[in-house]
């Protein structure tokens, strides 16, 4: 009797042992699998934002080169070359999930080219920037519309134009602040960029506590300052 009730303990322990490594398994499967979901949502959330922004700017820089041809214009010709480049960068760079910080910075160097010729003397634009190695990256078009807003919703009163722009590296850390003037007497939502909520976004799907934003809409004056690590990728996020 001994002997059974051992052989039946043995078997039942053994059967109950197969079954939780079996649901154990099972669970572990599963946990991948909605991982493997979460994933794929956040990607195909972030392709989406990208659609919104791409619009957005192309718009405006549209915008920009219409007003000079109707003033037949001899910077056209040379506007439209720079907007080729901007859209070379928008529609194959931008594929990647990171580039070069050097690489977005160019590309904001050439819209603030485009922007002169628009605003000619009535645009004073402060940019500094610090030296950037090759081999620090982020996810693209992060910058670019921030400097976009900058044009678009800054003016003062005379209907002169003052932007300042800043990037420094310190360690990890990449912090970049735009400011640029505006009309005192328009309301603080008529000067809010529409994709600030976009970028807002993206940034919490790929960089989550990695960044920060601050957005400061004064009196005469917005600001919006971005820090992020970059010692953080995307991936290490997601």
């Amino acid at each position: 009797m001994i002997t059974v009730y051992l052989v039946v303990v043995i078997a039942s322990a053994f059967s109950l042992l197969k079954y939780n490594y079996s649901a154990s398994a099972k669970n572990e499967e599963l946990k991948n699998r909605i991982l493997e979901a979460q994933l794929k949502l956040k990607e195909q959330e972030l392709e989406y934002l990208k659609i919104q922004i791409h619009p957005h700017f192309l718009f405006n820089t549209l915008n920009t080169i219409y007003g000079l041809s109707l003033s037949n214009s001899e910077k056209t010709p040379e506007m439209i070359l720079q907007l080729s480049e901007l859209l070379d960068y928008i529609l194959y760079q931008t594929r990647k999930p990171l580039v070069q910080l050097k690489d977005e910075i160019n590309h904001i160097k050439n819209y603030i080219n485009l922007e002169k010729k628009r605003f000619q003397d009535n645009l004073t634009i402060d940019f500094n920037c610090s030296e950037i190695p090759s081999n620090i990256e982020i996810a693209p078009m992060l910058l670019l519309p921030f400097v976009e807003n900058s044009f678009k919703h800054g003016k003062n009163s005379d209907g002169k134009l003052k932007i300042s722009i800043r990037l420094n590296l310190k360690n990890e850390f990449m912090e970049f602040e735009v400011m640029n003037s505006k009309d005192p007497a328009k309301l603080p939502s008529e000067t809010k960029g529409i994709g600030l909520e976009n970028i807002q976004r993206r940034l919490d799907i790929l960089y989550g506590r990695s960044s920060e934003l601050i957005v400061q809409n004064n009196r005469d004056s917005y600001k919006v300052f971005l820090k992020i690590n970059t010692a953080k990728t995307p991936n290490d996020v997601l």
